[in-house]
């Protein structure tokens, strides 16, 4: 891939940075403004995928149970409710955000906002109806991340943020992070991290190798197969599938000439235009980072639009 190539394709985009690992080597890196590469900047929902890998390194380190363990276990009060499903609700319910429950993140209900504005964010999920069966329909919820830190606290007996520190952040060089805490001083599952673009490349990295990093393996190649593989659809107006907190998809060239150059892939996907991608048949890792505040319209689509293109050309 020629780099004046993927440089003049980034340009009209409000980008803050861009960063693109290929076969384990920094191949690109964009910022804005020099000041940027160390700075701490939200990455929103891109949390979600953070917390995912740390689930998955307590399920690998048996401090949390197997997938389908039911949330009763954790809360036996949901086998008291009136409707009989919520206790049929599992972690892995929780992890692809099919549990049921009635939600509508924004707008709507507004069930997120009325969230983050009530007393206890765990209580205020598990009261919140359902509107499907567990399994059976995707909707996008925040809440359902903040059952997974919370079940993440009970299982390691530390803070969300300690946990992370011991067994990611640390091996990965992550030595500055803010992350902020609901009323009950658990750590915000579904947003609120501030990371630097670098140390989403190397949590992106992290899972294109399968979960070993050095001489570490932080996260058994099983659980990242599985965590990373659609495990529902994902529900419109959205394309493509959903995972445990990872959206996955697949790009095609629209032309259709050269169908060896499709390739599918993962991403977390963070409010504003956050997004780390890991392409693993390209051996490839992208950082998208924006300032985008959707007060106009949402960001623009930069990966498939403008990079996924210039990637799979680089295969023929």
């Amino acid at each position: 891939m020629e780099l004046s190539k993927l440089s003049a394709a980034i340009a009209p985009y409000p980008l803050r940075s861009c960063l693109i690992s290929r076969e384990g080597r920094l191949f690109f890196e964009y910022y804005r403004e020099p000041d940027i590469a160390g700075e701490l900047a939200k990455i929103n929902s891109c949390t979600k995928s953070i917390l995912s890998a740390l689930v998955c390194i307590a399920m690998d380190k048996g401090l949390l149970p197997q997938p389908d363990t039911l949330l009763a276990d954790y809360y036996p009060q949901l086998r008291q409710d009136p409707d009989p499903r919520k206790a049929e609700i599992t972690l892995e319910h929780l992890l692809t955000m099919s549990a049921g429950f009635n939600w509508t993140e924004f707008g709507g209900q507004n069930s997120f906002p009325r969230m983050t504005r009530s007393e206890n964010w765990i209580d205020f999920v598990l009261e919140q109806r359902l509107a499907h069966n567990p399994g059976e329909h995707m909707e996008y919820n925040s809440g359902v991340s903040q059952l997974l830190a919370a079940l993440l606290v009970q299982g390691t007996g530390m803070p969300v943020a300690r946990f992370a520190e011991e067994e990611l952040f640390g091996p990965l060089g992550i030595e500055q992070y803010e992350w902020e805490q609901d009323p009950q001083g658990i750590h915000t599952g579904g947003f609120g991290l501030r990371l630097r673009p670098v140390h989403l490349l190397n949590f992106g990295q992290l899972y294109l190798q399968r979960g070993q990093w050095g001489r570490r393996q932080l996260i058994t190649p099983e659980l990242i197969n599985r965590s990373t593989q659609t495990a529902i659809t994902a529900e419109a107006p959205r394309q493509g599938g959903y995972a445990w907190h990872w959206w996955t998809d697949s790009y095609a060239p629209p032309d259709k000439e050269s169908p060896e150059t499709a390739f599918r892939y993962y991403n977390a996907r963070g409010y504003g235009g956050q997004f780390v991608y890991v392409v693993p048949e390209l051996e490839t890792v992208v950082v998208l980072t924006q300032d985008h505040r959707g007060k106009q319209k949402p960001p623009a689509d930069v990966f498939r639009e403008s990079v996924a293109p210039l990637l799979a050309k680089a295969r023929i």
